[in-house]
This record gives C-alpha cells, structure tokens and sequence, in this order.
C-alpha cells in the first residue's frame, strides 16, 4: 500500500508562511487563521506535508484498507484561495456554509480568497463541529 505523502513534519509554520505566502493580506489572514483554529481545537499548529497547517490528529481507516493520519482542521494559504480543510459530515453542513460568506466548497474543503470575506464566527462553530464529531467517533 501507498505511503501517505501528507504526514506530520518538524517544519515551522512562521517559516513556512512568511516564506511561502507572498500576498500580504493572505500572510496576514494565514496568521488569523492560526489563532482562530487554535482556539477552536486546542492545539498547536503543526506542517503536514509542505504547504499544509494543521492542528492536532485523527486516525482514519477505509473500508479498502486504506489508513493514515490527518490533521483535525487544517489550510494552506494557496495562490488562487485559502484551502480550509474541514468536513463536517453533519446535517447542518448546508446551513453552516450558506452563513459563512463567500466562498467555494467542495467534500472536505472550502476555498476563500480572503478572510474579510467570510464569517469568522461560522468558521469557528464549523472547527468546533468537526473536531466535536472526531472526538465522538469510535477507535480504530
């Protein structure tokens, strides 16, 4: 079976962001994006893969037999948008992104271009959603 490619690095996120991002509002809003998922989840922001922040980790299984780590929440401050990886797999998906602001989204990601153009305080109950729903699952 395939190795993952997004795994958990000793990278530095500051490192990664003031060298990586070059838009000034995106590097601005990438350190935003720091606080408000640390807040939410509790953790420490960590490199998954090269262009990835995430924070803390969940065990994954498929029933082909695929397995791996993830992070809980996580984005990457991407040329075109923010990539924000969270999947709340709950019926209240729909409502939560039509209160988020603008935005494109996707089975696990929602894509902004800037934080001025969505609802923090969404964000932050759509982390919260996530992590609440990880944390419930069974172990593998």
């Amino acid at each position: 079976m395939a190795k993952n490619k997004t795994t958990e690095t000793n990278e530095s996120t500051t490192d990664f962001i003031n060298t990586f991002v070059e838009d000034e509002t995106k590097k601005k809003d990438a350190f935003e994006l720091i606080k408000i998922m640390q807040e939410v989840t509790h953790f420490e922001p960590k490199m998954w893969g090269p262009s990835i922040i995430g924070f803390g980790s969940y065990h994954y299984k498929y029933a082909s037999g695929h397995e791996g780590d993830a992070p809980l929440v996580g984005f990457s401050p991407r040329k075109a948008a923010i990539s924000l990886y969270i999947n709340v797999p709950t019926e209240n998906r729909d409502e939560l992104l039509s209160k988020l602001g603008k935005h494109k989204a996707s089975k696990g990601c929602i894509y902004v271009k800037k934080l001025a153009d969505i609802n923090s305080e969404v964000l932050k109950k759509y982390d919260f959603t996530f992590v609440t729903t990880i944390k419930k699952r069974p172990k593998n």
